[in-house]
């Protein structure tokens, strides 16, 4: 999808900085938010065509919780949610498994971090509308 907009929300600057320029050197129109608080105010307020979202934030269940809430909302459920974590490193659990589980972990796609740019834009390719 040429021009898409993409919100990134993550706690990280460096994270956050990085995908930016990576994104916007692929024509993207990125906004950023650095806590679930600030996400869910720019998700509505910008209603972006895909959302790369962090796990852990203010609490380590941000990102799931916030993914749960815009798939349950019917005027947001059909924007894709790519969750882009460390997790992993931190606790030791794999959610990748779990990621599409419209429970538990109701994203779209789901890569760990560190992520190289070429994976990144596959990923945000195959989960942009009309990229199928």
């Amino acid at each position: 999808m040429a021009n898409a907009k993409i919100l990134v929300t993550d706690d990280d600057q460096d994270i956050r900085d990085s995908l930016q320029a990576i994104l916007e050197s692929e024509g993207y129109t990125v906004v950023t938010a650095a806590d679930r608080t600030e996400g869910m105010e720019k998700f509505k307020a910008e209603k972006p065509d895909l959302m790369i979202l962090d796990v852990m934030m203010t609490t380590w269940q941000d990102g799931f919780e916030m993914a749960r809430e815009l798939k349950q909302d019917p005027e947001f459920k059909d924007i894709p949610i790519l969750m882009l974590t460390g997790v992993k490193d931190k606790t030791g659990i794999d959610f990748k498994s779990s990621a599409g589980d419209p429970t538990w972990n109701p994203v779209d796609g789901f890569l760990e971090k560190p992520v190289t740019p070429d994976h990144l834009i596959a990923e945000v390719k195959k989960l942009l509308p009309g990229n199928e």
